[in-house]
């Protein structure tokens, strides 16, 4: 099975038939090849191992809000904190709340298959939320707690220094950019997150796709988006 093929597959997988242009197959197969945890490229200069590991330990342990009182552990993120893209979420449900890993359950088996999609695995991003701890009932955020948690993820991206952002859903897009714009307005533009020079793409959460799979298309323009503007920062 040639490299395209497998995009097509996983693509299948997503339930999205679509055309790849050899254009696009190139593309897909650029970030792929930049995405590589074997590449030494994508190290960061500075990181400071020891000064994650303090971070991780500092959300474990946070009582900043009431959510330390429901929670049955904090979700501070997974993957390569060394990586190009940055995934973010809105909170944990139930069963990241189990596990203490993002997106697990249905909702994390099609963003694996949207990353293979693109060409890269699970491993090769890093995927973090806006919450790192579980809202009751998986209600939204409250300003208060995204106001308590915002300094955690400020640091995670100030460490990992991804090359591009990309943001699932209303509730991490509209509280990464501070707006309140519906996410309908906010897909197929690329935005600035406001701390620093790293282009944002918005695109539906894979919950909503697994509601309403129709929107699968439009998530995956939002994502060929995302890879142009990567490939134009190499």
């Amino acid at each position: 099975m040639s490299y395209s093929a497998q995009q097509l597959y996983y693509l299948q997988r997503m339930g999205i038939d679509v055309y790849i242009s050899r254009d696009h197959s190139d593309a897909l197969q650029n970030v792929a090849i930049a995405g590589q945890p074997e590449n030494k490229a994508s190290l960061r200069d500075g990181f400071d191992e020891n000064a994650w590991q303090e971070l991780q330990d500092e959300v474990s342990h946070c009582t900043r809000c009431d959510l330390h009182r429901s929670r049955t552990q904090t979700v501070f993120g997974v993957g390569n904190a060394h990586a190009d893209w940055l995934i973010i979420g809105e909170a944990p449900g139930a069963d990241e709340d189990k596990q203490g890993e993002p997106f697990v359950g249905r909702a994390g088996k099609l963003l694996n298959n949207m990353l293979l999609a693109m060409g890269m695995q699970r491993e090769q991003v890093f995927i973090a939320n806006i919450l790192k701890c579980r809202p009751p009932n998986n209600r939204d955020p409250r300003p208060a707690e995204v106001a308590c948690c915002e300094t955690y993820l400020r640091a995670q991206i100030a460490m990992i220094q991804p090359k591009i952002i990309v943001a699932l859903g209303r509730v991490a897009a509209q509280n990464l950019l501070q707006v309140d714009t519906p996410i309908g307005r906010m897909r197929g533009k690329q935005y600035t997150y406001p701390h620093a020079d790293i282009p944002v793409v918005v695109t539906y959460h894979p919950a909503y796709l697994l509601r309403s799979p129709r929107q699968k298309q439009k998530s995956w323009q939002d994502l060929q988006l995302a890879m142009k503007i990567f490939r134009e920062r190499q």
